[in-house]
């Protein structure tokens, strides 16, 4: 991991969502790793929509990952932590595992990556860390602005900004990562698997963690901290308003996967963890209007070079 990033004591202006992204992305573009800026802790960045919208369609609502227990959970270092049910099951979250530093597991994951990589629910930042510190270009996205600032502290880039928002260097990541069991996101893995379509180059990676479990499960769930039901609290917060999240297994998103386009990669299993990389589907060649090739095949016939197969783009 790198050591959190020094300040100096010369003021700096303030920092909008509108300028932070840009520079994210022009750092992106040279080369360079995207540096946090100096005072851009939890408050940066205002743009937050849900992660529970993976259409991005009419209303958004505050995310109930920037509310206190997740909040809490990401100062503190530790549980409890859950995601319930409406019929009462809990899915236990690692809160201790994720802010730690980067397991065997883990690393079997970044040692897959290339390129520039996003981190889509960075969550506390260790993976952003590690492959910065690896010596990648690394960049996580979150809509806690605990988590985010937790990134920053320990090392990484991180902006406050949901999947389905506009993003710095859309079409040109190498990798994407979807670790953690952040392949729920939004309770539709087929609109996230498009969304990382969307984000990564030709030929780009997904690398993409699955419930060990052979399942497909979409549910509404909410966080919990294990402390009380929303029904016995006097005023049930935004952490207590239930979202989408799905859990899948590897055959159920190569599943999805195949549908969509995507070509598998590898396979692999690491300290009772699942993982599945994939590659971005190719982009189907532009059909020309009929009648228009028709019109111009005559003056075009003497200037052109025949297209063969071998010749599109593998």
């Amino acid at each position: 991991m790198l050591p959190p990033s020094s300040s100096s004591g010369t003021a700096t202006a303030p920092v909008t969502a509108t300028q932070e992204p840009r520079e994210t992305a022009d750092a992106l573009e040279a080369g360079r790793p995207a540096e946090p800026r100096a005072g851009a802790g939890a408050g940066a960045g205002t743009d937050r929509r849900a992660e529970t919208d993976p259409r991005g369609a009419e209303s958004r609502t505050a995310a109930p990952w920037g509310t206190d227990p997740y909040a809490n959970a990401l100062r503190n270092g530790r549980g409890p932590l859950f995601l319930r049910r409406s019929d009462g099951w809990l899915l236990p979250l690692e809160v201790e595992r994720w802010c730690s530093d980067a397991g065997a597991a883990d690393l079997s994951a970044l040692h897959r990556c290339e390129g520039p990589v996003l981190d889509i629910g960075c969550g506390p930042g260790r993976l952003v860390a590690e492959l910065t510190a690896l010596g990648h270009r690394a960049l996580g996205i979150d809509v806690s602005e605990a988590a985010v600032a937790r990134t920053r502290r320990i090392g990484g880039s991180a902006l406050l900004r949901s999947v389905f928002d506009p993003l710095p260097g859309e079409g040109r990541w190498g990798t994407v990562l979807l670790v953690d069991g952040n392949i729920g996101i939004g309770g539709d893995p087929a609109a996230l698997l498009d969304r990382a379509a969307d984000l990564l180059s030709t030929g780009g990676l997904l690398i993409a963690e699955t419930s060990p479990l052979d399942i497909d499960e979409r549910v509404q769930v909410r966080l919990d901290d294990g402390r009380c039901a929303p029904a016995e609290k006097a005023a049930p917060g935004p952490a207590d308003r239930p979202f989408p999240w799905a859990r899948i297994g590897t055959p159920a998103l190569l599943g999805y996967a195949g549908a969509c386009g995507w070509r598998p990669a590898d396979q692999w299993s690491a300290e009772g963890r699942s993982f599945v990389a994939l590659r971005r589907p190719r982009p189907r060649p532009a059909v020309r209007d009929r009648s228009a090739r028709t019109s111009s095949q005559s003056a075009e016939s003497a200037n052109s070079t025949p297209v063969i197969s071998s010749q599109w783009e593998r």
